[in-house]
């Protein structure tokens, strides 16, 4: 698969004018602040999905296909090509997934999603409607406590808008033994993921068996979700899993860690996979 057509998108990160007031001084000057567009996700020219992501050329097409593989509307075998561009209205992006000659999409997918880039995606309501198209993750990888808190600060290493704005979540994909394979940012938790996923199946790396995915805040139902359709067996956070997210876990045969930090964790589903 490939990029067809990029035309020039929005910026990741934006200059704005800023009050700044410390105690009884104010001062004018310029911040920078996370850029933040629509992007309608289009498969074969007809729109599935618009969601809010910051602007980054060439992840556009990730977040799509990241997208609409975390949906299983279609797998990375049926891909042809996907095109950005910008909107007619010159406000936000569009990114065209074009599948191969003979390739059909997930029957019923044409429904009226509209993503928020704080919410996730609204449309899967119970795990049973996720294990519709999911199986449990195999057995293995084992991974070392060293390895997993020596995440957090290889994440904030690659969250490089984030150094400049503070405003970005981050996403990030290891291998078992700590090597960073790709990180992502994005205004929305879930979007980071879809990068990050997309960009997996355009290097051919999927299922993600043999890898770890980090995440910089908490971890919600949708992101257990786009992890087990992308077969990642580990996921990892900085912060706290929701109830739902660890029911999920459990039930895929997933290792779900939560509040991450350099010299603890907590593990909520899949302890055999961690060794002490």
């Amino acid at each position: 698969m490939g990029i067809a057509e990029r035309t020039r998108g929005g910026r990741p990160a934006e200059r704005v004018p800023v009050v700044r007031i410390r105690g009884a001084e104010t001062a004018r000057g310029s911040d920078l602040v996370t850029g933040e567009e629509p992007l309608e996700v289009r498969l074969g020219g007809e729109r599935v999905a618009v969601t809010m992501r910051t602007p980054v050329p060439g992840q556009d097409a990730e977040l799509a296909l990241g997208f609409l593989l975390a949906e299983a509307i279609v797998g990375p075998e049926q891909v042809e090509r996907i095109s950005e561009c910008r909107s007619a209205e010159g406000d936000g992006g569009v990114a065209d997934v074009l599948l191969r000659p003979g390739a059909r999409p997930a029957a019923g997918w044409q429904r009226d999603f509209y993503a928020t880039s704080s919410c996730g995606i609204c449309g899967k309501q119970s795990i049973e409607a996720v294990r519709a198209f999911t199986g449990r993750v195999p057995d293995g990888p084992q991974v070392s406590s060293a390895m997993l808190c020596a995440l957090p600060g290889a994440l904030r290493e690659g969250q490089l808008v984030f150094e400049r704005t503070g405003g970005l979540h981050g996403a990030a994909l290891f291998t078992p033994a700590g090597r960073l394979v790709a990180v992502r940012e994005d205004v929305g938790r879930h979007n980071a993921v879809d990068k990050l996923v997309g960009r997996a199946a355009m290097d051919g790396l999927l299922p993600l068996h043999e890898h770890v995915l980090m995440v910089s805040g908490r971890v919600s139902f949708e992101i257990v979700q786009k992890a087990l359709a992308a077969g990642c067996p580990i996921v990892a956070a900085v912060s706290a899993p929701s109830s739902l997210a660890v029911r999920l876990a459990r039930e895929s045969n997933m290792t779900l860690v939560g509040f991450l930090r350099a010299d603890a964790f907590n593990v909520y589903a899949g302890a055999e996979r961690v060794a002490a």
